[in-house]
């Protein structure tokens, strides 16, 4: 099948780029102290979460035990789901995963601890525990150092419950355009990271893993000497917006789609909000520069001087790719032209 023969929108991946983009990632870490645990949120396909493991991956951070369950049925054996599991239900489920897999979450919070270690004595399991710290986001995690050492030691006394370490995901500093500034936050973060463990250490924790990063700071923390883990995700399809970063991967993710009305200065195309994600950047059409750009619920429109008719087949950049992917059921793998694979996104709308 050839891409025009799509029935549009699709999502296809150019195989040959994405592969060159976890080359290049693995690479850029290759005798670093930190190691890629890529995340699953990208792309919510365990089979391209088997292609990382087999370039070199530790493991696979995701950020939903739904997911985690997806990748544990695959077969993948190391699983950080990056977020905190807190319902009764939930984290029964995780006590019982965490019999097939070694299965880490973050924990913030002392009763959430004491329920994932009864669940975890129930189930006759391990759950690995890293404490979140906050590191500028203003999300999750713990700012005061006394109350994250307090935090680790209750975890490693707990039944079924091992302390590896800290989670530490600046994502604040993920779309940081201005290199400087990013190059200069994360720094600061590292060097609250080093204060904070020395601080456990002093007190007899010692943090295994410090955990985090993203595409957006890749190249920052693979000179680390804290991290030991990169949880980067985009790099391997990258976007609109993080295309706006010049972080050397390249786009290995377009949506194809069909102009259905063409006119004087604009043209639309059979794709909206319900198909690309604007949440970030908006998507933006191969070969060509828009001069303004106007989405609904199943069109978007792109005004400037033009040549495309009706009929037409557009290759579109998305905005963001991990929230675009969430929204298709299939990844169409294509070599030149060729459609060569479809896979599912097998852990669409896993929200759970």
């Amino acid at each position: 099948m050839k891409i025009r023969d799509l029935e549009t929108p699709a999502l296809i991946v150019l195989q040959d780029k994405m592969e060159n983009n976890l080359s290049r990632m693995m690479m850029l870490l290759a005798g670093k102290k930190p190691r890629l645990r890529p995340h699953y949120k990208t792309h919510k396909s365990p089979h391209i979460a088997a292609l990382q493991i087999q370039a070199g991956a530790k493991g696979i951070t995701c950020s939903k035990l739904s997911e985690a369950e997806d990748l544990a049925a695959f077969g993948i054996r190391d699983i950080l789901i990056a977020n905190q599991v807190v319902q009764p239900a939930k984290v029964a489920r995780l006590a019982q995963l965490a019999r097939c897999c070694r299965l880490t979450v973050c924990v913030d919070d002392p009763g959430n601890v004491k329920a994932l270690s009864d669940a975890a004595r129930l189930a006759g399991s391990t759950i690995h525990c890293y404490v979140e710290l906050e590191m500028g986001m203003q999300r999750c995690g713990i700012d005061d150092f006394e109350e994250f050492y307090r935090l680790a030691q209750y975890v490693d006394g707990m039944p079924g419950l091992t302390y590896d370490g800290i989670q530490a995901y600046a994502g604040n500093l993920s779309h940081e355009y201005d290199r400087a500034v990013r190059t200069e936050a994360a720094a600061a973060g590292e060097q609250k990271l080093r204060s904070l463990i020395a601080y456990l250490e002093a007190r007899g924790v010692h943090s295994r893993e410090v955990s985090g990063g993203s595409t957006g700071t890749a190249a920052l923390k693979a000179g680390s000497t804290v991290y030991t883990e990169l949880q980067a995700g985009s790099f391997m399809f990258m976007d609109a917006s993080y295309g706006r970063m010049d972080l050397g991967f390249e786009n290995a993710l377009l949506a194809v789609c069909t102009v259905i009305s063409a006119g004087k200065g604009r043209f639309v195309i059979d794709a909206g909000v319900k198909s690309l994600s604007p949440d970030q950047d908006p998507p933006a059409v191969v070969g060509f520069t828009a001069e303004r750009i106007s989405l609904s619920e199943e069109h978007t429109a792109f005004y400037g001087p033009h040549d495309f008719h009706v009929g037409d087949t557009v290759l579109v950049v998305p905005g963001h790719c991990c929230a675009t992917v969430n929204l298709f059921d299939q990844l169409h793998f294509v070599r030149g032209d060729e459609v060569i694979a479809r896979f599912p996104v097998t852990s669409r709308g896993k929200a759970q």
